[in-house]
């Protein structure tokens, strides 16, 4: 009996030992669970899974294969009645489905900038109306509760991979996804481009933004440049129609006549990340406007390295500043390169090079644009600075660096010769539209570089009263006109109303004679509106007030 209670003892002290040959089933598989006793054997082993409230599951082998997941455990028992050991320690395996995880961008864009808010989603193939649970790399975005989508505000920091996978149930769960890359960029910067540079009389100016990707959801805001002199910068205005950005990366501007400068940017995202601005692009106009001038002094396109130039800004402003474009395309303030005295900027061309120079005033005004050009060379084309008016005469030079003025030289236009004798300037007494080119100058072998000279048309604004005459009379002859051809319809009607059989003719006579004397009253009277219509008329589209013109 007390070897019996002790028999007994052992057992129950007895703890079997699980293991499992893997904790994770792979997609289809299982895994080997091995539940050991260290004494004698005769055993037989009881399973149980938490998953399944702890029922039993019908295998009295060591060995197990299972490819659910859970937490197991086994027990051993022999003899008759059965005695049992203690429950073994759990051992969990997870379960992997075999839906697929993904990491998405929302939106999915190319490449992110610093500061855009952008969303990283974990997509579960499949994975039909399941609650599913989300497990995410790095561990700093696992906060509770897991979801399948985090919001990130781009920086530095958050460039890296990022993988998810999901939990169907406690025990299991998809493979990790891919790693998905995410690269914070810094932020673009937008390029204008401007076509054409250089105004002429009804062009179109077309303003194209170009940023990097430019399918990646861009839409483009345009903007007009308004001078702040304050403290040297502008100020940017909407175009119209750009308030909420263009579709497309360019922006047609119909009929400008002044120089103005322009500015746009792209924007994408909700709330809207911008771009940084683009640079100023300008487009100019040579036409001289009353607002605001921009003179020079020596008054010719090309000047040599040892001129001083003076750039003088005239018109109604009380504040104004000149301003430079050069061939490096960074466009800077007067102050800046030389000395602004008043409204007078003076350089040294030694200092300079080729530029286009403009004023701006503290109302916001642009002026005309002038090209100025510095030449290394001893000879120069002496040209006009301004476009010439058709019809006015002008006068191109060639000057040495010595200051003399030339004779016998070639004058070109567009790399044509047209003027080879013994004068020494080219006289154009009235310009027109075909003088407009390219001209350049030659003497004893040396040659000048070429400027372009603009012409402009004849303004000739349309007076609406010069052309009230020729109206007023084409609307009284049809007016005539058609007075004639009822007058016509009417007679006829009348001549077949007045054959009649013989005795009814003294019948009727009375009445002849009155519709007679009704129609020399309607003629006269047709005759005296004709007569005074003119004036009528006219003074009707004058708004008069006369009460005989109806």
């Amino acid at each position: 009996m007390n070897t019996l209670c002790y028999g007994q003892s052992e057992v129950n002290k007895a703890e079997p030992t699980l293991t499992a040959d893997s904790y994770i089933i792979p997609v289809g598989g299982d895994v080997t669970l091995t539940c050991s006793v260290d004494s004698s054997a005769d055993w037989k082993y009881y399973w149980f899974r938490e998953y399944s409230a702890l029922q039993p599951i019908t295998n009295v082998k060591p060995v197990n294969k299972v490819s659910e997941g859970g937490s197991y455990q086994c027990r051993a028992g022999r003899g008759d009645p059965e005695i049992f050991t203690e429950d073994s320690r759990a051992v969990t395996v997870w379960k992997t489905v075999p839906n697929k995880a993904v990491v998405t961008l929302q939106p999915n864009w190319p490449e992110i900038y610093r500061g855009e808010t952008v969303a990283i989603r974990c997509e579960i193939q499949g994975g039909g109306d399941t609650e599913w649970t989300y497990q995410w790399r790095p561990d700093n975005l696992n906060t509770s509760p897991t979801v399948s989508e985090h919001k990130i505000s781009s920086t530095d920091y958050n460039s890296g991979g990022y993988s998810c996978r999901g939990w169907k149930d406690s025990y299991s769960f998809t493979e990790w996804s891919n790693v998905f890359r995410l690269t914070v960029s810094y932020p673009p910067a937008a390029v204008l481009t401007v076509s054409p540079l250089w105004l002429s009389p009804g062009d179109s100016v077309t303003l194209s933004c170009e940023v990097e990707h430019p399918s990646a959801g861009w839409r483009f805001y345009w903007y007009k440049t308004v001078p702040k002199l304050s403290d040297y910068s502008y100020i940017y205005e909407l175009l119209p129609g750009s308030i909420n950005g263009t579709e497309q990366d360019s922006y047609i501007i119909h009929g400008p006549t002044h120089t103005a400068g322009h500015m746009c940017r792209a924007g994408r995202g909700d709330p809207v990340y911008y771009t940084q601005y683009s640079k100023p692009g300008y487009v100019w106009s040579g036409d001289v406007h009353s607002a605001v001038t921009l003179k020079v002094s020596p008054y010719r396109v090309q000047h040599f390295t040892s001129d001083s130039v003076s750039l003088s800004c005239e018109g109604n402003f009380t504040k104004c500043r000149v301003r430079r474009f050069p061939e490096d395309q960074n466009w800077s303030d007067c102050y800046k390169w030389r000395s602004m005295t008043g409204s007078t900027c003076n350089i040294s061309s030694s200092q300079q090079s080729d530029a286009v120079y403009w004023c701006e005033s503290g109302s916001g005004e642009f002026s005309n644009a002038v090209n100025i050009t510095i030449q290394k060379a001893d000879i120069i084309l002496v040209s006009p600075v301004h476009p010439v008016t058709e019809g006015q005469s002008v006068i191109l030079g060639c000057k040495l660096r010595t200051g003399e003025l030339l004779s016998n030289v070639f004058f070109y236009q567009n790399d044509k010769l047209i003027q080879n004798d013994t004068r020494r300037e080219l006289n154009i007494s009235a310009v027109s539209k075909s003088d407009e080119g390219f001209y350049k100058c030659k003497y004893s072998g040396e040659e000048s570089a070429q400027s372009w000279t603009s012409v402009q048309a004849v303004s000739r604004p349309e007076n609406s009263s010069s052309l009230l005459p020729l109206i007023v009379r084409l609307v009284c002859v049809v007016v005539f006109i058609i007075l004639l051809i009822l007058l016509y319809r009417y007679r006829r009607s009348k001549d077949s109303h007045s054959v009649r059989p013989i005795q009814s003719e003294s019948t009727n006579q009375d009445s002849v004679t009155h519709h007679m004397v009704n129609l020399n009253e309607t003629q006269d009277h047709i005759y005296n509106s004709l007569l005074h219509g003119d004036t009528c008329l006219y003074e009707s589209i004058k708004g008069s007030e006369d009460p005989n013109c109806v």
